[in-house]
């Protein structure tokens, strides 16, 4: 479906009905895909007049520190020449800006390479950062040069799969109507054969999510690492160990709403599952690094030295410097929730700020 056919009938939701109508339930995958396409490309959903705010734009701190990390990890694997900074998703190009300023005071200075599908944010991205390449997917970068990449909330809007176990078997969730609502009803395919055997056996009602887009992301991406050298940040709420049920939520306005209420105009997501994603980083040949809170991670690469800085220096706006910090790593803001996965090419070093064993 165009984006330019879904408004002529009326928005998404209309499109949907009359589809489902016609054909039946489709699959949440399905659904999630279309509706986050038709959101982020009319749109600039960041910041306090938008729906949601990421990291980079509650602190600088937060790019400066990723920007340290990558010219630490290039400098430490040799300082290797025509190294390309990658950012999938980069928002208004806040994070690019913070740590390509960070980086550049290291000495690295790389080519920078956007992954955007937004014509919005493309448009404020082009406005911050006029020299950088734009890429619809990660197939058309530069493939003879290491690549140093960023994925800050980037998976977490990929489409998701979910099975659920019913007293027939494991059926797909779909989404179908209820009247004139959209609702999530089970599907008649059998599916069974899509269920790991740990997991056959599990009580009728019980969901099971995953991310086939999430994991083509990181198999490019390790798979380029492995070939080409380089290093990756994957930045999501997200888990360490699978577990069942729906994830799916909806943003609108800093809120969350019913991800089935109004598609298009809200931002879809789900948790992550880092730990699915590791076997298929690591059968490309791309070395797992570790997968750890957030706020650990950032505590150990120096934020709070880094706000105290800060705050000396703009001592008007110290408490909120050290709010921000407190935001970014305390356990009941991002600091637990918020995950940071770590991937190099072999012969690599090891990155700052990870164990080398997913914490528990």
């Amino acid at each position: 479906m165009a984006g330019s056919e879904m408004v002529a009938q009326g928005g998404l939701k209309a499109v949907f009905s009359r589809l489902i109508a016609a054909t039946g339930p489709i699959p949440i995958a399905h659904y999630m895909a279309e509706s986050n396409a038709r959101y982020y490309a009319a749109r600039d959903p960041l910041g306090a007049g938008g729906d949601f705010v990421t990291a980079p734009e509650i602190s600088q701190m937060f790019g400066e520190l990723i920007g340290l990390w990558l010219a630490d990890m290039w400098r430490r694997a040799g300082q290797p020449d025509g190294a390309c900074y990658v950012e999938l998703g980069p928002g208004r190009g806040t994070l690019a800006k913070d740590a390509l300023r960070a980086a550049g005071r290291a000495g690295l200075s790389p080519d920078v390479h956007f992954v955007e599908t937004s014509p919005a944010l493309t448009e404020l991205q082009r406005a911050a950062h006029p020299g950088a390449i734009w890429h619809h997917d990660l197939s058309t970068l530069p493939d003879d040069r290491p690549l140093l990449i960023v994925a800050n909330e980037f998976l977490d809007a990929l489409p998701v799969r979910q099975l659920v176990r019913t007293a027939q078997g494991w059926r797909e969730r779909m989404v179908g109507l209820d009247g004139e609502a959209l609702v999530p009803v089970v599907g008649t395919r059998p599916m069974d054969a899509a269920v790991p055997a740990s997991l056959l056996d599990t009580p009728d009602g019980a969901i099971i999510e995953t991310s086939p887009a999430a994991a083509a992301v990181v198999q490019e991406a390790a798979a380029r690492l492995a070939t080409q050298g380089g290093a990756a940040l994957f930045i999501d709420y997200g888990y360490h160990q699978p577990q069942l049920g729906s994830t799916l939520q909806a943003v609108r306005l800093h809120r969350k709403v019913d991800p089935f209420a109004c598609p298009g105009d809200a931002d879809l997501t789900a948790l992550v599952d880092f730990a699915a994603l590791v076997p298929v980083a690591e059968a490309q040949g791309a070395r797992w690094l570790g997968t750890v809170e957030q706020g650990s991670w950032l505590r150990a690469l120096g934020i709070g030295a880094r706000a105290k800085a800060l705050a000396r220096a703009a001592q008007h706006v110290a408490p909120a410097i050290h709010a921000a910090a407190a935001r970014l790593t305390e356990r009941e803001e991002m600091g637990a929730l918020f995950k940071v996965m770590g991937l190099a090419a072999p012969g690599w070093p090891d990155g700052a700020g990870f164990a080398r064993v997913s914490e528990a």
